[in-house]
């Protein structure tokens, strides 16, 4: 995971992906938020759709990379960079290897379920064909701060 100053573009792309978490929140869904930006272009956005949708896997970032392709009109998100507010699941972590995507910045680490380093790292598993680079720990204390008080306010 690299370290250090983060860029503008970067704390750009995640305030981003927090204004849509905090969106997420108040359609009572569980507050992730995630945005493709490529060539500093915004491809895509999308909070968690779970509950509006039925659909345990509808996360923000499944559905931001499948916006973004529909978006690009391909298949691949190669020089494509995705914003998240949580660290990925196995799930939204193969789409991601699947889809080519380049860079992976993320806020808050996920102790439970985190595939970019805190359970597994399947983001930079050495057998996969596709090792995005990863950018961890970005705003992690606004975007921990955020999930911490939508699951307190519902114990």
């Amino acid at each position: 995971m690299r370290r250090g100053t983060p860029s503008p573009a970067d704390l750009a792309g995640l305030q981003a992906a927090l204004r849509l978490a905090r969106a997420a929140a108040v359609r009572e869904e569980i507050p992730v938020g995630a945005v493709v930006v490529r060539d500093g272009e915004v491809l895509a956005e999308a909070h968690n759709e779970t509950i509006e949708r039925n659909d345990p896997t509808a996360h923000a970032e499944l559905l931001a990379v499948q916006r973004a392709l529909q978006a690009a009109k391909t298949d691949r998100l190669p020089n494509a960079t995705l914003y998240v507010t949580l660290e990925p699941c196995a799930q939204c972590a193969g789409a991601i290897i699947l889809a080519k995507v380049d860079r992976v910045v993320y806020g808050a680490a996920d102790a439970r379920c985190g595939m970019a380093g805190s359970v597994y790292d399947l983001l930079r598993q050495p057998r996969l064909n596709h090792r995005p680079e990863v950018v961890g720990g970005l705003m992690a204390d606004e975007c921990g701060d955020l999930l911490k008080r939508f699951f307190s306010e519902r114990r």
